[in-house]
């Protein structure tokens, strides 16, 4: 696979994502709210109706999908106390998201501002990257930047992510991928999954430290268990050819079935491959060919797999279209 760096900076508190390779454009990306945003296994669930704890408390209305309360609770300590930057931080959130309140880019970054002012390192991740996009402020990254460093101060991980991303971007002259390296380990030591998957891609190309797959895999691997999706790709693809790692085909082919299914189409197309010859897996070429037309619909050609389309019968081939479109929701 050709690691290339097409870096892509962390946006505002919500959940984590890829950045540097396999992705086709940079784009911003959000990151983690302030102990805020509700549980994976709640997502996508209407919320109850609030208990006492969400009647009381803003952080726990939030994080049940109880917006409107959410707000009216952050502005009420807010205007018992002018200095929760914490309540203020969250009133930021609202108003960028729409949630409990009309959406308002600018009021979102008065507050994250006035709270970043009062040292909160959330607020002031959350106001840079305001800056950084031009949301609610005039887009400033020099300023996003100083935002960064005062989040990154207090460990905040995304921000320490997106100053090693920006020695990257916006060094005068050739990159600092030295400089890059030292806030990627700052980062994944407190917790970035981006910057883990980061360092893998620095140490497998050889730029701001020497070439080691050994310290390559073993990123990638933190990365992956950390839910991020390229790095699964990229731990697979070494595990498979024994990259820095001896060759462990039925493990790859395991992290390449779970980033498939998050629809990354590399994945995908690597799942067709190993579906289709067997390797790692049971051969099963429906299966296969259902993960190609993904992939293939997603821009990756693959002739090869195309061969192998067109052995299939026309009952095999109906199943393929259904399983893709049920894939896809429809």
């Amino acid at each position: 696979m050709n690691r290339h760096i097409a870096l892509g900076l962390a946006a505002a508190l919500a959940v984590a994502s890829p950045a540097l390779a396999q992705q086709p454009k940079s784009e911003l990306r959000p990151s983690q709210a302030p102990e805020t945003a509700p549980k994976a296994s709640e997502a996508g669930k209407a919320p109850m109706a609030p208990g006492l704890e969400e009647a009381a408390d803003p952080f726990a209305a939030y994080q049940r999908g109880f917006y409107a309360s959410a707000f009216q609770l952050a502005l009420k300590r807010v205007e018992t106390n002018r200095t929760d930057a914490a309540a203020m931080t969250l009133l930021g959130q609202l108003y960028r998201e729409g949630n409990g309140a009309p959406r308002d880019p600018k009021e979102a970054a008065r507050w994250f501002r006035l709270a970043a002012d009062l040292g909160d390192s959330n607020a002031a991740f959350a106001y840079g990257v305001s800056l950084l996009k031009g949301d609610g402020v005039p887009l400033d990254r020099a300023a996003a930047q100083q935002q960064f460093q005062r989040a990154a101060e207090k460990n905040h991980a995304e921000a320490l992510y997106n100053l090693g991303v920006m020695a990257i971007e916006d060094s005068p002259g050739a990159p600092d991928f030295k400089k890059a390296t030292d806030y990627f380990l700052r980062g994944a030591a407190a917790g970035s999954a981006d910057a883990a998957y980061s360092l893998g891609v620095l140490y497998h190309n050889g730029r701001g430290v020497d070439h080691n797959d050994h310290e390559a895999v073993g990123w990638f691997k933190q990365a992956a268990e950390a839910d991020n999706v390229p790095g699964m790709v990229e731990y697979a693809i070494m595990l498979f050819n024994g990259e820095g790692i001896e060759a462990q085909l039925a493990g790859a082919a395991r992290w390449i079935l779970k980033a498939a299914h998050r629809n990354n189409p590399v994945a995908q197309n690597r799942a067709a491959r190993l579906l289709a010859a067997g390797r790692g897996v049971q051969t099963n070429l429906v299966e296969a060919m259902k993960w190609h037309l993904l992939a293939r619909n997603a821009g990756i050609q693959d002739e090869w797999l195309d061969g192998r389309l067109t052995q299939l019968s026309a009952s095999q081939r109906a199943t393929v279209e259904e399983a893709v479109k049920k894939f896809n929701g429809g």
